[in-house]
């Protein structure tokens, strides 16, 4: 058997995963920066002592220093804070992202999760935002009715949808497209550190714009600063058109167009925030340039920039359907949790620690170990032949 080598590459995805630089490491690794480069570029191996610190240092077991896991190719990654978020913050997500996916298609193995459902604007005949944003709700069958909560939607779309950590205030969430074994994913991710269920809301609004406008018919490394702010201004409409559609939302919000009292009405029953509201009646015409420089003040005296009426009421929903799916598996007996962290290291090339999985698909810590149910309608059910196939598979 050939004895495996040091994967320099796996070192520096590592250490960018943890949000480390080159320094950040040789400093407490206690040898040089230009060590650290060779170790990464394959021109130098680490001693053993000195892997033990790696491992323990970026919390990743000492076998995924020797992988090599499968090709994952990675499309736009769109932040929604681009312009005020650094690359090496970018570069930190990016990995968890892919990392994400490759779980996924693994539990795909076992698992039918509803495939990836958006409707190909590749050819479309419109520009107009608003007019593409209701023909998506038209093709999703939401008519004039509000999104109570577009997480679980998109999820119901074979979207894969995570809420993490994202350990830096200037990520709300991101967009990737990526591509596994052939098959297409595309990923949102959710900072998991805000506390208000109607802002993520439109988050994940946000998001879905840049999918169905701007992916993959454009790549982002050539936009001009101009050129992106226009298109997070693009997401940002297609959010508010459609979460607040035009005709049914402008009946609402005409009835008191100018009482904020009342926008906390609207708020229940669109399950929006109050600032994102006021916009949109704004850019309908439902409210003056006067009234809505005024509300806007009003909003600012009121502090409810950062906090608002009913943001600690309606509790933040999470992403479900991976975690279901590791409950049909694990609940059914059909694999453990050893057995799961094997298949994705000896299957997929990825060694990680039960911990940084158990994060990754907001399990409860020392879920991979237990087997209670906490959800009673599940989105996704394992597949059919997994009675006769997937036993050998896992066996």
């Amino acid at each position: 058997m050939l004895e495996r080598q040091f994967n320099g590459s796996r070192l520096r995805e590592g250490r960018i995963y943890r949000g480390l630089t080159i320094t950040d490491l040789a400093n407490n690794l206690g040898v040089s920066k230009q060590m650290i480069s060779k170790y990464e570029n394959d021109k130098a191996v680490p001693t053993f002592e000195s892997l033990l610190q790696i491992s323990q240092l970026l919390r990743f077991p000492k076998e995924y220093f020797y992988e090599d896991s499968i090709e994952v190719k990675t499309g736009n990654t769109y932040f929604r804070s681009l312009l005020t978020t650094g690359k090496k913050e970018r570069e930190m997500q990016h990995d968890r992202v892919k990392y994400l996916t490759i779980i996924r298609s693994l539990l795909e193995e076992y698992v039918d999760f509803p495939d990836l459902d958006v409707p190909d604007f590749t050819e479309r005949d419109t520009e107009n935002v608003e007019e593409i944003a209701e023909r998506l709700r038209e093709s999703w069958g939401l008519s004039d009715q509000p999104v109570k909560d577009i997480v679980y939607l998109l999820e119901t779309k074979g979207f894969v949808i995570s809420s993490l950590n994202l350990d830096k205030k200037s990520i709300d969430a991101f967009g990737s497209q990526h591509e596994v074994n052939g098959k297409q994913y595309y990923s949102i991710v959710l900072g998991n550190d805000k506390n208000s269920f109607y802002r993520r809301q439109f988050d994940v609004a946000h998001e879905l714009g840049h999918k169905v406008l701007h992916d993959p018919y454009m790549n982002l490394d050539d936009l001009s600063k101009e050129e992106f702010k226009q298109i997070e201004q693009e997401a940002n409409d297609f959010a508010a058109a459609f979460l607040l559609p035009k005709e049914s939302f402008y009946r609402d919000v005409s009835i008191h167009p100018n009482d904020l009292m009342y926008y906390k009405t609207l708020k229940k029953r669109w399950c929006v925030s109050i600032g994102a509201m006021v916009m949109r009646a704004y850019k309908l015409g439902v409210i003056s340039d006067g009234t809505y420089q005024y509300m806007q003040r009003s909003i600012s005296q009121k502090g409810w920039r950062t906090k608002e009426p009913l943001d600690d009421i309606k509790d933040m929903r999470d992403p479900v359907s991976m975690k279901q799916a590791v409950e049909l598996l694990i609940e059914n007996n059909y694999i453990t949790g050893d057995e799961f962290m094997y298949k994705l290291s000896d299957n997929y090339g990825l060694s990680l620690y039960r911990e940084e999985v158990e994060k990754l698909l907001g399990l409860e810590e020392g879920y991979l170990k237990t087997q209670t149910s906490v959800y009673k309608d599940n989105i996704v059910s394992i597949k059919d032949k997994l009675d006769s196939k997937a036993k050998n598979k896992l066996s």
